[in-house]
């Protein structure tokens, strides 16, 4: 066609057509271009909120429900961290600071690092805990020894919230061992939620486990402040011992559960159960109004709040369950007992139910009884849907079939006895059943965790007692001094053991002569390093050089850069060496040493800067 002739023809419509839809084909274009922009943007806030949410359920190594035939626990994830260069801090230290090769403590600094680098993954087991307990007690060693106001390695440890993924990093040796304790109570809870609790021997194993994790959370508590992670924040650590101490009472009444399951027809059974599951379920009604404060609302994943609003109310139900098995199979006893102690308040707990004046009379008639079954019954169903409710609204439990599986078995079981029940003449029934008081016949214990049962070494043991050798202290070498027996002997009284002091010093004696004074430490005797000999073994390696010279190395104290009641206070303490379970004898005023050592003053003694002498009395002057 030529420009500017008029279409005509039987193609002429099509071609308008085509143009009109090429032109619609633009426009849609240009609206799609248009809108990109915003989609991608809607996209990518999408994506960001995935994220944020992955990260908020991200707990180290791993936070799933556990598997198994009953309703799922809540366990904790460990806390990650990067590795950690120990030997090029430590080896200047030694040189400086101890006057020793430093190289020469390369096997000992590599098995600190093989034990730190284990125990970034331990086994989910007793061994994973001997192995972070293991490496805790190393902490202690390095921080009695390496760790001071004066002088410390220039390390910086780098963990990773359990909670919300995010770094953290500190320079204070108390980070690390409170990021290690605290793993020790996560793996606690993943060893207890792991446990087969339809035997009695998975559920002992489960409740000994949560309730050390219990005890973990508390010790961290009780003795950190100024956490740098929200995961060790005191709200948090307050919100987890409680979580494990109502998982420790539902392994309580699972326990009971047991035996009761195959006598249905027990009323005092049954009576127990109704006020186990009425505390169960208040224990875990205090966490989910816990977890549901801020700041920990915050940075908990939102699954566990609504896994514990579900067991309440799931525990609830089944107290009003059994309140009714106990109705229809109990005697008149029974139901007198039934009475007296579970619809009114107890003397052992809070009632979390009615008051004293709303409490209704236990009826002794068996149609009464039925009614008031029936309205408990009525309760448990309630529960159990409103439970099955709260279950379908979380996006995370939805996947967990186990716990809707649960759920809807005591529902059924509710509405067949329901069913066994009913009457066609019970339209006008007016019965209202009251709460169930809680109580319970075996309250969780908080334990603490069982470190002092892990026996180690000082790996460093080489560099002497922690008495006198450590970063506290400052000393000079003297020495190699040589002395020969004169006709009073060597001229000084030594006392005590690793290592052996010299008391006093003769005027005008041997050991006068060659420089030696009160106070030294022998370190050497003719070549042979004895900072860790008994004074017994020093004086007979003294007597047995008859006529020859003796050849002796000590070392002189020298006053301490922070003397005790002028420095910076330390931390308040803990647990002393034996009770963590150390082997190195050391004085008591050098013990206890801080376990934690966040934010927390303690008393320090007024006496001078240098250790105590050693227990050992017996005083000898070398003949």
């Amino acid at each position: 066609m030529i420009l500017g002739e008029r279409p005509d023809g039987p193609g002429a419509g099509e071609d308008s057509s085509r143009l009109q839809d090429d032109s619609s084909i633009r426009k849609d274009r240009d609206s799609v271009l248009q809108m990109q922009p915003c989609q991608l943007q809607s996209q990518r806030a999408r994506l960001h909120q995935q994220i944020s949410k992955e990260l908020r359920m991200r707990t180290g190594a791993e936070n799933l429900y556990s598997e198994s035939v009953t309703i799922p626990m809540i366990p904790l994830g460990l806390k990650e961290t990067k590795e950690l260069d120990w030997a090029t801090p430590l080896k200047e230290l030694i040189s400086e600071h101890f006057e020793e090769d430093g190289t020469s403590y390369e096997t000992e600094i590599q098995e600190l690092e093989d034990l730190r680098q284990a125990m970034r993954t331990p086994s989910r087991d007793e061994v994973g805990l001997d192995l972070l307990a293991a490496y805790y007690s190393q902490l202690c060693f390095l921080d009695a020894r390496f760790f001071s106001a004066a002088r410390s390695p220039r390390l910086l440890f780098h963990w990773y919230d359990s909670l919300t993924g995010v770094p953290a990093q500190q320079r204070a040796l108390a980070f690390e061992k409170g990021s290690v304790l605290f793993n020790i109570g996560a793996l606690h809870t993943q060893i207890g939620a792991r446990q087969d609790c339809s035997c009695t021997e998975g559920i002992i194993r489960a409740t000994e486990a949560f309730q050390r994790a219990a005890g973990a959370f508390r010790l961290l508590r009780e003795n950190f402040s100024h956490a740098p992670s929200p995961d060790m924040s005191t709200a948090s650590l307050s919100v987890l011992e409680q979580l494990m101490v109502a998982q420790a009472q539902e392994c309580v009444f699972k326990g009971l559960l047991l035996p009761a399951s195959d006598t249905p027809d027990n009323c005092p059974a049954q009576l127990q159960l109704a006020q186990e599951a009425a505390q169960v379920a208040a224990e875990y009604g205090l966490v989910h109004r816990a977890m549901a404060q801020p700041p920990v609302q915050d940075y908990l994943p939102a699954s566990w709040t609504s896994l514990a609003q579900v067991k309440s109310q799931h525990f609830c139900a089944l107290a009003h369950h059994h309140a009714a098995m106990a109705l229809c199979e109990g005697s008149s006893a029974d139901k007198g007992e039934l009475s007296r102690h579970v619809f009114q308040p107890s003397t052992t707990c809070e009632p979390q139910g009615p008051t004293a004046s709303s409490i209704q009379k236990m009826p002794q008639h068996p149609e009464e009884c039925r009614k008031l079954a029936k309205a408990h019954l009525k309760r448990a169903i309630l529960g159990q849907e409103e439970a099955l409710r709260l279950h379908t609204l979380c996006r995370v439990l939805r996947k967990v079939d186990l716990l809707q599986v649960v759920v809807t078995q005591a529902l059924q079981c509710s509405l067949a006895k329901y069913s066994e029940l009913e009457r066609e003449d019970d339209f006008f029934e007016a019965v209202e059943a009251p709460d169930i008081q809680p109580k319970t016949h075996q309250a969780p214990e908080v334990r603490m965790p069982s470190l002092s049962q892990m026996k180690v070494t000082d790996l460093f043991h080489r560099l002497g007692p922690l008495s006198v050798f450590s970063t506290k202290n400052r000393w000079r070498l003297v020495g190699p001094v040589h002395m020969t027996r004169g006709e009073g002997g060597f001229g000084f009284t030594l006392r005590g053991d690793s290592p052996v002091l010299i008391a006093a010093v003769v005027p005008g004696g041997q050991a006068e002569s060659a420089g030696l004074k009160e106070g030294d430490y022998i370190v050497s005797v003719n070549g042979r390093p004895c900072k860790w000999w008994k004074h017994v073994e020093v004086v007979a390696q003294l007597r047995g050089v008859s006529e020859h010279n003796v050849s002796l190395q000590v070392v002189s104290m020298l006053p301490s850069p922070e003397p005790r009641g002028t420095g910076p206070r330390r931390p308040a303490l803990l647990w002393s060496q034996r009770e963590c379970g150390f082997e190195t004898a050391m004085p008591a005023r050098a013990r206890p040493w801080p376990i934690l050592g966040w934010g927390r003053k303690t008393k320090q003694s007024k006496t001078g800067c240098h250790p105590d002498f050693c227990t050992n009395r017996n005083c000898v002057t070398c003949p």
